[in-house]
């Protein structure tokens, strides 16, 4: 994708990094994981996104508890507490001298097996849990850019059988819509739930303002993303006028504004669905105000979680 919702500038420092397997810092070169692992084998296994300002990780609780309702979910013993986990994740970041700019990739999965096969009772050990710290900032032109999204095939589904809600290492759903999107010439998917209604992007979360209006899906058929909450909590606070909501791409071509969230990049406008330009084309007034008190909200959040060492 050439303008991708997680585009980033390259940055050499990454070559270098110290990565964190199961409470051992390795060099980048050196990270590795067994074949006989949960992850590599069968996307067996749970993960968090999470961003590194002025020392602080925003939102770490919230993050932290939707990891534990995934691993719960999947019966997975995590093997260590939320506050135990928390202070590894510092420490990796301590470990890098790294205070801000940074995006995490945290990954647990259910651990070794005897063999490659799905079953839970062939686990040995405890999990495998993978902390990648990496200097990226998100690319500040997709601002004035803005991203195009194009509506796949691909939907998004029931519960009974995959449930959205759980941000697995499974997400061939996902990257099928990417695909398709790519191909196309998009730089992102969007994808319906079963009934046609608009879910979710194949990465981010989806927005649209219509009369002063803001509204997002339903909640159903996706991942209730910790950013997207943010927002939607944002609005209430600040009196604008907020939905969770079914509504159809048609709806979303005729809107006057559109957005995508995410932990990475926050706020991103969308100028473009399906060849439509949404409004003139340009980021809009409701667009600019969120990003301004999301602003302001990681400031806060961040000066609230920072390590207990500082």
């Amino acid at each position: 994708m050439a303008n991708s919702t997680h585009a980033y500038a390259q940055d050499p420092r990454n070559e270098t990094i110290l990565i964190n397997i199961n409470g051992e810092l390795v060099p980048r070169a050196q990270a590795v994981v067994s074949v006989f692992d949960s992850g590599f084998i069968l996307g067996d296994g749970i993960w968090e996104g999470l961003r590194v300002h002025r020392g602080g990780i925003p939102f770490l609780d919230r993050h932290l508890k939707r990891l534990w309702e995934g691993a719960k979910a999947l019966d997975l013993d995590m093997g260590l507490s939320q506050g135990a986990l928390a202070e590894r994740l510092f420490s990796t970041v301590a470990a890098n001298e790294m205070k801000d700019h940074v995006h995490i990739r945290l990954m647990v999965s259910r651990g070794i097996k005897t063999t490659p096969y799905q079953d839970p009772a062939f686990t040995i050990g405890g999990p495998t849990i993978v902390i990648i710290p990496e200097y990226k900032t998100p690319d500040p032109t997709l601002n004035d850019r803005g991203v195009r999204l194009y509506t796949v095939y691909v939907r998004r589904g029931y519960a009974d059988v995959q449930d959205p809600r759980i941000n697995s290492h499974s997400k061939l759903n996902c990257i099928f819509g990417c695909i398709q999107a790519s191909k196309a010439g998009y730089d992102e998917a969007l994808m319906l739930d079963p009934h046609g209604h608009v879910a979710t992007c194949n990465s981010t979360h989806f927005f649209i303002v219509r009369e002063g209006e803001v509204w997002t899906s339903s909640g159903d058929y996706c991942l209730d993303g910790i950013t997207r909450r943010n927002v939607i909590n944002l609005c209430k606070a600040n009196d604008i006028p907020v939905f969770e909501k079914n509504f159809s791409v048609m709806q979303a071509y005729s809107a006057e504004e559109a957005f995508v969230t995410g932990t990475f990049a926050g706020l991103t406008p969308v100028f473009d669905i399906d060849g439509r330009q949404i409004g003139d084309g340009r980021r809009g007034p409701m667009v600019d105000r969120l990003q301004g008190l999301y602003k302001e909200l990681i400031e806060r959040e961040s000066a609230e979680h920072l390590p207990d060492i500082l």
